[in-house]
């Protein structure tokens, strides 16, 4: 396990307890559902002619300007951003591939795995199975073929 995580795991354990709590408090106080794909469609209708979710994209674009305001403020907390060795073909090709998914299913893993699963969402937790059934399969089949990360 040490090798999956050799900085630890307490900031990805952080992460997810700040998005849970974020999420939860954004339900508690305005009484909606956000995840990640629907704050970039609804952000998409100010300069696109998309019309999803435009009557409520004024809080979904200060959700989607808050993500990156905290990637920011980590980023000058921890002198830098992260850097990876892969290559940047392999990012784009998985965000296009991770973005393609969200539309398929509805919504990305924040969506499904944060808000569908704590509000009892049948599609959500079928959702979330396939997501990490694929995932796993995934996994295994590029760490038997030599892919390392």
């Amino acid at each position: 396990m040490a090798s999956l995580f050799p900085n630890g795991i307490a900031s990805y354990l952080g992460g997810g307890l700040v998005m849970g709590a974020g999420l939860a408090l954004l339900y508690l106080t305005l009484g909606v559902k956000a995840g990640a794909s629907s704050c970039l469609s609804s952000t998409l209708t100010y300069v696109t002619p998309l019309t999803a979710e435009r009557s409520s994209r004024d809080w979904r674009l200060a959700m989607a300007l808050g993500t990156v305001a905290g990637a920011c403020l980590w980023a000058l907390l921890h002198q830098g951003f992260f850097h990876t060795a892969v290559a940047p073909w392999r990012l784009a090709l998985g965000g296009v591939l991770v973005g393609y998914g969200s539309r398929l299913s509805s919504g990305c893993t924040s969506g499904h795995g944060l808000i569908g699963l704590a509000s009892g969402s049948r599609a959500s937790l079928q959702a979330v199975l396939v997501f990490m059934a694929v995932a796993i399969a995934t996994a295994q089949v590029l760490w038997h073929s030599g892919v390392r990360p």
